[in-house]
């Protein structure tokens, strides 16, 4: 019993380990400069809404979501168009960068 529960204390933390460094900040802050004009130069909102802070997880499923054509929201048709080009690396990088602005 005390092996299993080390094992699994053990995978949590390698789990959160890598789930803190999922994307790269400073290349999801250079490509964050397309989202700007929408969601402001701080994440504060705008034409779409405040990401500023929001979890990366959330965030990067939400990007997903958009790239795979579902019906997320009134701005689907915009955030498609432009998450459409995004790889899984961008989504991680940018997430990671709205999420600690």
């Amino acid at each position: 019993m005390k092996k299993m529960m080390m094992a699994a204390a053990a995978a949590g933390l390698m789990t959160f380990g890598m789930a803190a460094h999922a994307g790269n900040v400073a290349a999801g802050q250079a490509a964050y400069s397309t989202c700007m004009g929408c969601h402001g130069m701080q994440g504060q909102g705008g034409v779409g809404p405040s990401v500023k802070g929001r979890d990366a997880g959330e965030l990067a499923a939400l990007l997903k979501r958009y790239r795979a054509g579902e019906q997320v929201g009134p701005m689907t048709g915009m955030m498609a168009g432009f998450a459409t080009g995004l790889s899984d690396a961008d989504i991680d990088n940018l997430s990671a960068y709205m999420a600690q602005m």
